[in-house]
């Protein structure tokens, strides 16, 4: 067992069902799986931004849309001044991804990733039923997406795209992996990021084997993967009762590495919670 702490940092009012976040400057970018927005929050002003990543349909709500309607935005990642933020694809309607530039705060390009996914339920053996993309990370030259095992066939995996995303040029490859179990429930991956040579990635307990519906939970886990060798480095339980869907770096020295996490309510509350993880570096 390692030694972690965890802490409640900020609660931001205006943002429900947090599910993933990106921390630069001083400010924390979040995106919700049931809101067409990015939100800004700006720390130590104490205030907050919107910014629309796709533009519903008229008379449809921007936040708290319902579940058949919603992207299901789960996942961000940054690479050279860009904020890339990627739908679930758990459904038809959740594909596409998100390119925002953060200097000029717009949307540059939105693309349907409906060919990517499907290539890579085949290449992974993926039931569409089963397949839920809960994390992404970029390095230059490979793309990196947890596929989250909370469906029928309990398949936890690490998609490596190498190529260009965006053009159809790519290849892909599929590492599945076994995760920790609370209650004879296996753990589900929910986000992932690049830090150095290691993919540190979260994975909750959740008791359900649906991708589409919510269950009770269990725990959740911080842990990390050797991307040169596919191996997991170790796990860690860091709650009883947290939900965490989104993770994000925030200091880094040579004992210790610090993470923001996002919190995942599964309500209408437009209220999310950010904590402080500390873990030492091994």
């Amino acid at each position: 067992m390692q030694q972690f702490y965890l802490d409640l940092l900020i609660r931001i009012i205006g943002i429900g069902s947090a599910s993933g976040l990106f921390y630069k400057d001083n400010t924390v970018y979040v995106v919700s799986d049931n809101s067409a927005y990015l939100y800004e929050y700006h720390i130590s002003e104490k205030t907050l931004e919107k910014s629309i990543l796709i533009a519903p349909k008229s008379g449809e709500a921007l936040e708290n849309i319902p579940k058949k309607l919603k992207q299901d935005f789960e996942s961000v990642c940054a690479y050279k001044g860009c904020l890339y933020v990627f739908g679930s694809a758990s459904t038809a309607s959740r594909q596409n991804a998100i390119v925002y530039d953060l200097k000029s705060k717009k949307v540059t390009s939105t693309y349907d990733l409906a060919p990517l996914h499907a290539k890579m339920q085949q290449v992974a053996g993926i039931k569409a039923a089963d397949y839920n993309i809960e994390g992404s990370a970029y390095d230059g030259k490979n793309w990196y997406f947890l596929q989250r095992g909370n469906g029928g066939s309990g398949i936890n995996g690490l998609f490596t795209v190498k190529g260009d995303l965006f053009s159809g040029q790519y290849t892909i490859h599929f590492t599945p992996f076994t995760l920790p179990k609370i209650q004879d429930v296996e753990a589900s991956f929910t986000d992932v990021i690049l830090v150095d040579q290691k993919l540190y990635f979260l994975a909750t307990v959740e008791n359900t084997n649906s991708t589409y519906n919510d269950g009770e939970i269990l725990g959740s886990f911080v842990g990390s993967i050797n991307r040169e060798t596919m191996v997991i480095d170790f796990t860690q339980k860091i709650t009883d009762n947290h939900k965490f869907e989104g993770i994000s770096l925030y200091k880094k020295d040579k004992k210790s590495i610090e993470f923001l996490l996002c919190e995942d309510n599964d309500t209408d509350a437009l209220q999310s919670d950010i904590y402080k993880l500390s873990i030492p570096v091994k």
